[in-house]
């Protein structure tokens, strides 16, 4: 074998980039390759790290450029790939859920052994420094005899509450525990070996659209060995839990594997009134190391060694170590490990009612769609309520996703998902024809200006030239108030306010929305683009959620640091208000070439928001203020590090305004869409609070 072993990565996704970032920092790795079916998105990736962009895995194999791949596709594309690569000469780690079942899992483990290649899980959480450390503990005998464990994932899953459907994690029940699972039982097959399930049960279960249940909570009980282990999974809004518990006859030790962090409790020989201080002391004392200990690693790496990095250097070290050094296959990340862990899940679900594990009927089509109107980014929050309310309304619409399955599965007579690229203008063009309004809600959250022009700036183009192609009377487009500056206290805004000349300092977000829409203006202007631009304020309401930063800078579930003192009243708006906007814009000829800012009345401060949760639902969330100098501060010395430390281009120049546009200082005036449009927000505040709150379902149950 090589002394440098060449990687790919299959898929580029969200995970590709942890990965990429973990084997760049790993010894006698080098990444060679970056594959997925979209070439931009490979090349975007490979050109960071110096590799190759791959469309095929075909090619990629052909190629001969790589040793080894990580698979990083979605779970249904797992098996099949690796087997594919493995058999092409290929070693593999394959993200969790490595494959679908147990028997898939072994497939792949035989398709190595045949191949003399070797197959490993991207079980990252079992390299975590802090891990080792309470393995070594375990083994010297320091935790006792342990007769318990406590394994858990407590820790919220949006998706559930507000979407995006289409994820295979929501496709069945199981894909939760599939997805989830890995995690857990690789710590329990690690640490104890193999274990015997003997109990399974699901809770808070939450109805997707079309009723389709899935549950919240899964608590599965098993026995390696004398060790009894509770695993417990909730994806409901709950503070963050994801650690393992060790019970021992002289200590308990709690691993956190969100934190890499390890605290023991143990027993002292004090008297019995210097015992219990002596004992909160040392817990105390080890807190104290172990906050130090972390933050004293972020600062020196800037941040690159984050505990979730950290699992995924781990893991690779692990994986390559042993294969650069010619030694059997690490246990923890090993084939034969996870055909382990996959058949105690399986096995686990074995134990469940089939109807728990069921996907509600899809209904039945009676008639095809014939659409009228279409909603590009109608799978997101806004464009899912939009849809609802066009059908009620008595319009069939046509719905652009990345896929051809949507979250309208009650609605198979009146919508119609399509899986267009945005950037195919021709297929774009085909897919408006027939189409009177087409809505675009599409927005990319991008980390670089170029990034931004290529993906967020020129796809609005691309949708207003193919909506002119294809004849479409009306285009409706989203951009957002986020890119007034409403830092002034003093200054009421309304659609007449113009955005900074110079958005060069603003966040990327608020300058590319403002550049679409200059754009966009500018082709209503030169071409007689159709256009109405819609600018929503902070949407809440059902399907939204409750961890929403437009509000503040979230910390978990329980604690939330306002923009800003957070007594100031904010442009709040329910989602059912925008949806009815937004559709009040298709017919009126005094709206073309307007825009409009969909903020409701005056109701609530962040601070008073969160008083009315705390009435509504009795939850008391943790508000603190946010000190918008030291955000920009602690910006600026960022954007030093960065630009001339770290030599980045391309980083944003911090703005002491753009942190106070994010506390939403200047009041809106909402008169505009009232007056041309005859749009009437809600007025009562009693209501109000009902449907952004009560009816909301934030925390999940």
């Amino acid at each position: 074998m090589s002394d440098t072993l060449r990687v790919g990565l299959i898929g580029a996704g969200y995970i590709a980039s942890w990965h990429a970032d973990a084997l760049q920092a790993t010894d006698g790795v080098t990444l060679a390759a970056v594959c997925d079916v979209s070439i931009g998105a490979a090349r975007a990736l490979a050109e960071g790290y110096g590799a190759q962009a791959f469309v095929s895995v075909e090619d990629l194999i052909d190629s001969d450029c790589c040793d080894a791949v990580h698979i990083l596709t979605p779970p249904h594309l797992h098996h099949d790939l690796a087997v594919q690569c493995l058999q092409g000469g290929l070693h593999v780690l394959v993200e969790k859920p490595v494959a679908e079942s147990a028997d898939q899992t072994r497939a792949i483990q035989l398709a190595a052994e045949a191949t003399g290649k070797r197959f490993h899980a991207g079980h990252n959480f079992l390299g975590m420094p802090s891990y080792l450390r309470l393995k070594e503990m375990r083994d010297k005998g320091l935790l006792g005899r342990v007769s318990g464990a406590e394994v858990n994932w407590c820790f919220p899953l949006a998706p559930l509450r507000s979407g995006p459907y289409g994820l295979w994690l929501l496709r069945e029940p199981k894909n939760l525990l599939l997805e989830l699972g890995p995690h857990l039982m690789a710590f329990a097959v690690d640490l104890f070996g193999t274990p015997q399930i003997t109990h399974a049960e699901l809770s808070k279960p939450i109805a997707l659209p079309g009723d389709d249940m899935r549950p919240q909570g899964w608590r599965i009980l098993a026995r390696a060995g004398d060790v009894d282990i509770t695993f417990t999974i909730s994806l409901v809004e709950t503070i963050d839990d994801r650690s393992v518990t060790l019970r021992g006859s002289t200590a308990r030790a709690r691993f956190d594997y969100a934190a890499d962090t390890l605290i023991v409790d143990r027993e002292n020989a004090s008297d019995l009134v210097v015992n219990p201080l002596r004992r909160q002391m040392d817990q105390g004392w080890q807190h104290m190391r172990e906050g130090l200990r972390n933050a004293g690693t972020q600062l020196g790496s800037l941040n690159a060694k984050s505990p979730y990095g950290l699992s995924f250097r781990g893991m690779n070290a692990g994986v390559y170590d042993a294969l650069r050094r010619g030694k059997p296959a690490d246990a923890r990340f090993a084939g034969p490990s996870t055909v382990t862990v996959m058949q105690a899940l399986d096995n686990a679900l074995a134990l469940l009612p089939d109807a728990a594990l069921a996907t509600a009927a899809p209904a039945v089509q009676t008639r095809k769609a014939k659409p009228t109107a279409m909603v590009i980014g109608g799978t997101g929050f806004i464009g899912r309520a939009l849809t609802r309310r066009l059908v009620a309304d008595g319009r069939d619409v046509r719905v652009l996703s990345r896929g051809r399955h949507g979250p309208f599965p009650d609605l198979p007579d009146a919508v119609e998902t399509v899986g267009v690229s945005l950037r195919d203008r021709a297929a774009l063009t085909d897919a408006m024809r027939g189409i009177d309004v087409v809505f675009n809600l599409a927005k990319s959250m991008d980390k670089t200006w170029d990034d931004a022009l290529r993906n967020d700036v020129a796809v609005a183009i691309g949708i207003a030239e193919a909506a002119q192609d294809a004849g479409v009377k009306r285009l409706i487009y989203t951009g957002t108030i986020a890119s007034y500056d409403m830092s002034d206290p003093t200054r009421k805004i309304t659609e007449a306010t113009a955005f900074a000349a110079d958005m060069s300092d603003r966040n990327i977000y608020a300058r590319s929305k403002a550049e679409c829409e200059r754009q966009l203006m500018q082709m209503h202007a030169e071409r007689g683009l159709p256009l109405v631009i819609a600018r929503p304020g902070i949407v809440v309401g059902q399907g939204g959620p409750l961890q929403h930063w437009g509000i503040g800078r979230w910390h978990g579930a329980g604690a939330v640091r306002i923009w800003g003192h957070g007594h100031n009243i904010l442009p709040f708006v329910l989602i059912d208000d925008v949806a009815d906007g937004l559709v009040r814009m298709i017919e009126p000829d005094a709206a073309l070439g307007q825009s409009f800012n969909l903020v409701g009345e005056r109701m609530l401060s962040g601070r008073g928001y969160f008083d009315a949760i705390h009435r509504a639902l009795g939850a008391r969330i943790r508000v603190s203020s946010g000190n918008l100098y030291a955000f920009y501060a602690s910006d600026a010395v960022k954007y030093a590090l960065k630009k001339y430390a770290l030599r980045r281009s391309g980083v944003i120049r911090p703005s002491l305004a753009d942190w106070k546009s994010r506390a939403h200082f200047s009041p809106f005036v909402n008169t505009k869409p009232k007056d041309v449009l005859g749009w009437q927000p809600e007025t009562d505040k009693d209501r109000f609070i009902e449907n952004a709150i009560t009816r909301a379902n934030l925390f999940g149950f």
